[in-house]
């Protein structure tokens, strides 16, 4: 008897991603943490009172990207635009997507201030250690000695400083519940990270406070890289500088990981 084969799905799009291309370069991790962040907010039901706040960067054009209200905010001001959105709408699930030149360099006040305050909005962040979308200049996050387009010597820690550890810095403030490191370099690091993404979620929608997630994730254009040597250099190069776990978690978050 001749054996009959039944096709089954087994996994599609998220409802809350967009059937549409992206800009990105190939091999770049922002579109993987999209998907995650997407399949976080189908798992939870909470595609239809969610709002995506997109800064200037590599992400600019984030709200052509998720099936969600969305809203543009000027360089670095994401937390600002979050912060009003969620006072005036309590009732909403607020989050911000933002690199490391935007976060950590022209919006370092915003984030400091949004942390400090505790407002209950979650805060994706995406450290590649580089400025992708303006050509590939050192950023606040550069490592010593990295070459880039604005230090083609490689990073002068005597002249520009050490690189800042955005997590560790954060972590610090009180009004900061939930602050991690993760990284998508591999399937290991890929499921911690949905898991944080879940957790920030949560945090905020059980009115717990700030929360952050920071991701180390690729730039292979402007490193100079393969998509695969990229993931490499991320293990090899950034985890050591940027560990990876859990900097604050706040005892009322405990409960809900």
């Amino acid at each position: 008897m001749e054996e009959q084969w039944v096709e089954q799905v087994v996994y599609q799009r998220p409802k809350s991603l967009s059937k549409v291309p992206t800009h990105y370069c190939p091999g770049c991790t922002h579109g993987l943490i999209h998907k995650l962040i997407g399949e976080v907010i189908d798992e939870l039901g909470i595609r239809e009172r969610t709002i995506a706040v997109a800064p200037v960067g590599c992400s600019v054009l984030l709200y052509n990207y998720f099936e969600l209200d969305g809203a543009e905010a000027a360089h670095g001001r994401a937390p600002a635009m979050a912060t009003g959105l969620k006072r005036v709408q309590p009732d909403k699930i607020v989050f911000t997507y933002q690199g490391d030149g935007d976060l950590a360099s022209i919006g370092m006040a915003e984030i400091v201030w949004a942390a400090t305050r505790g407002e209950n909005i979650t805060v994706f962040f995406i450290n590649n250690a580089i400025y992708g979308m303006t050509g590939g200049q050192m950023a606040p996050t550069s490592l010593p000695g990295q070459v880039t387009r604005s230090s083609p010597m490689g990073r002068d820690v005597e002249m520009t400083g050490m690189p800042i550890r955005m997590a560790e810095m954060l972590a610090e403030l009180p009004g900061a519940s939930y602050v991690v490191r993760r990284s998508v370099h591999d399937i290991r690091t890929i499921k911690e990270s949905k898991k944080a993404i879940r957790t920030a979620f949560r945090v905020q929608m059980a009115g717990a406070g700030f929360s952050l997630v920071e991701f180390l994730s690729s730039c292979p254009t402007n490193w100079g890289l393969t998509p695969y040597q990229s993931l490499d250099w991320i293990k090899q190069n950034m985890v050591p500088y940027y560990p990876l776990g859990d900097y604050k978690v706040a005892d009322i978050v405990k409960d809900l990981k």
